[in-house]
């Protein structure tokens, strides 16, 4: 149970701080461009990338301490650090195939669930 808290209080800092990051940059940066969720998501990626590396070939950070920064942390803090985590993980084994099928399932899928989730809200909302 203690793990399972540690990681949802990591979860909610990694959400804090994706909050602040991409309102300070998108003011910053003006609202033409979504640069608060790209510096997000690159950040994030950077990240994972860093704790998982450094979390599964040495003895820094404990399996607990990585999955409460992996899943809680990171988690919270962008989704997409997982995504290309996974993506880069098939591209490093040489699984191009399953590395090209993980971003076009992806993309496409979620633009065509996002699509149908915005047509649902309207049709929830009977617009």
């Amino acid at each position: 149970m203690a793990r399972f808290l540690w990681i949802c209080a990591a979860g909610a800092a990694g959400t804090g701080a994706r909050y602040l990051l991409s309102t300070w940059l998108s003011r910053f940066a003006g609202p033409a461009f979504p640069w608060g969720t790209l510096a997000v998501n690159l950040l994030g990626s950077f990240l994972l990338g860093a704790i998982m590396e450094i979390g599964l070939t040495t003895a820094i950070l404990s399996p607990g301490l990585r999955l409460t920064l992996a899943t809680g942390l990171m988690g919270g803090f962008t989704t997409y650090s997982s995504f290309n985590y996974e993506t880069l993980q098939y591209l490093q084994s040489d699984s191009w195939l399953l590395a090209a099928a993980n971003v076009g399932a992806t993309v496409a899928g979620c633009l065509a669930a996002g699509t149908l989730g915005v047509w649902a809200g309207k049709l929830l909302v009977g617009r």
